[in-house]
């Protein structure tokens, strides 16, 4: 969905439209520029601007009769977008795709026994159930894997959402989705596969970290296991024996599997995600070769009809540190995703949809900022503390001053990191070195990668930090 989609929606729920400030708000946030940026760019105050984007947001929410904010705007015009797509068969499925004017739910009986519940009235009800769920702590999901796609504790990070679904949409194209370990990769990659759903494209998800090790000691043995993978989620059958050809290797045989049995008989484009891509580059000899064929495949479509069909979707945790030709990479081409860190604004809507009202407001803002400080921002830390917080099980209070201790809600989690890093002493002293030095530390290539694949540093080319305040207190007491 674009901008001008978007406004014809609001057009068909606002009885009045926008008024000239408000469409240019409405646009720019849809950018996912800042109020203050919007002034900016506008000759507008600041304040100006804010205020007139806080009434915009509950003029929505009224609107569509839910919670409307500028972190979710999208996602609720989405859902709005593809109900109005929807087939309607008779007038009941039609009148509960339509929202449901104020004055018209109050006035509405309490009892149809006749003629049945009215389908308006089971869409209020499903409205209601979903703010009980959130302000209800028995509804709280605890945080821990993906988020699931009908969660209410998913935060988009504009524009990066809509900048996704558009590319996926475009013959050939390919999306690599950076960042470290559990700050949504693999949360984002599920919408962006429903999405494509949506259009019709057939899907297919290659997770690299459910392959046997043995998959790993050969190319040739690495690469039939991924052709099989996509044949059975095609639901095509595995002919790998009329296309394998060990005269022409096997990166050849697997590129004229793809090209000259899946891509001829599937009836529609396909978007392939491969998620933990960075798992084979434990592999060198494997990675070496299947990179560059990634990239391949990809310039192929350039060329070659029959490979407008794939488009691909890569998810990874760090930059591969096998050295490769920049002709070769898949990691400079197509469009680049790098996850960031919520900002204080994003988590002050996730504490809201936990049911904190004290996060509201300035005030709330300013309640929250030394969590974010401490946590730097991380989607799993975040929600994990917001969780507890929702549960009260611990104070905002407590939980700071707890959280780098072993008495803290992080515990566990730090502690997992601790064993792996006493698994690999290398990096142990690496990141020693990093949360004990005022400034930032230079550290080897391949120890900076895997520090950076963990989520535990930061890194600008080898130049390492701590990610968060968190870490620096832990690991120095830990590794000190």
């Amino acid at each position: 969905m674009n901008i001008e989609e978007a406004l014809v929606i609001l057009d068909t729920f606002l009885e009045h439209g926008l008024s000239d400030v408000q469409e240019i708000i409405f646009r720019q946030a849809w950018e996912g520029q800042t109020y203050p940026d919007i002034a900016e760019s506008c000759g507008y105050d600041a304040n100006y601007i804010k205020d007139v984007g806080s009434k915009l947001w509950k003029l929505l929410s009224q609107a569509f009769g839910e919670e409307v904010t500028k972190s979710n705007f999208r996602s609720v015009l989405r859902r709005r977008s593809l109900q109005r797509a929807l087939p309607t068969q008779n007038s009941v499925i039609s009148e509960k795709l339509q929202p449901v004017p104020a004055v018209l739910r109050q006035s509405q009986p309490t009892s149809k026994a006749k003629d049945g519940i009215s389908a308006s009235s089971l869409v209020i009800e499903k409205q209601d159930e979903r703010k009980a769920a959130v302000l209800n702590p028995d509804f709280l999901e605890n945080p821990g894997g993906s988020v699931p796609l009908n969660s209410s504790f998913y935060i988009e990070r504009p524009p990066i959402e809509e900048r996704t679904y558009t590319e996926i949409n475009k013959p050939g194209s390919l999306i690599r989705i950076k960042a470290p370990s559990k700050m949504g990769k693999t949360s984002l990659m599920h919408r962006i596969l429903t999405h494509a759903k949506q259009t019709g494209v057939h899907t297919v998800q290659i997770g690299l970290q459910r392959a046997d090790s043995q998959v790993f000691t050969s190319l040739e043995k690495f690469l039939r296991w991924f052709c099989a993978n996509v044949s059975r989620q095609l639901n095509l059958e595995i002919r790998l024996d009329d296309y394998w050809d060990e005269d022409i290797g096997s990166k050849v045989s697997c590129t004229l599997y793809l090209q000259e049995y899946l891509l001829e008989k599937i009836d529609a484009p396909v978007v392939l995600a491969l998620d933990e891509v960075n798992r084979i580059f434990e592999y060198p000899e494997i990675s070496r070769d299947f990179l560059p064929l990634l990239r391949s495949w990809y310039e192929d479509a350039s060329e070659l009809e029959i490979w407008q069909k794939l488009r691909l979707l890569v998810v990874h945790a760090t930059e591969a540190y096998i050295p490769l030709d920049i002709n070769q990479s898949p990691f400079n081409v197509g469009l680049p995703i790098k996850l960031p860190e919520f900002n204080l604004e994003q988590m002050q809507e996730l504490a809201v949809r936990h049911g904190l009202d004290w996060a509201k407001g300035e005030k709330g803002l300013e309640k929250l900022a030394p969590l974010r400080a401490m946590i730097g921002g991380h989607p799993y830390l975040a929600r994990l503390a917001l969780y507890n917080l929702g549960n009260q099980t611990v104070t905002l209070e407590q939980l700071l001053k707890e959280a780098p201790t072993i008495a803290g809600i992080y515990s566990n989690y730090l502690r997992h990191h601790l064993a792996n890093l006493q698994e690999h002493p290398e990096l142990a002293i690496a990141l020693k070195r990093v949360v004990t030095s005022p400034t930032s530390v230079q550290l080897e290539a391949i120890a900076a990668y895997k520090l950076e694949s963990m989520g535990l540093v930061k890194l600008e080319g080898n130049q390492a930090m701590p990610s968060c305040e968190l870490y620096r207190l832990y690991f120095q007491e830990q590794l000190g």
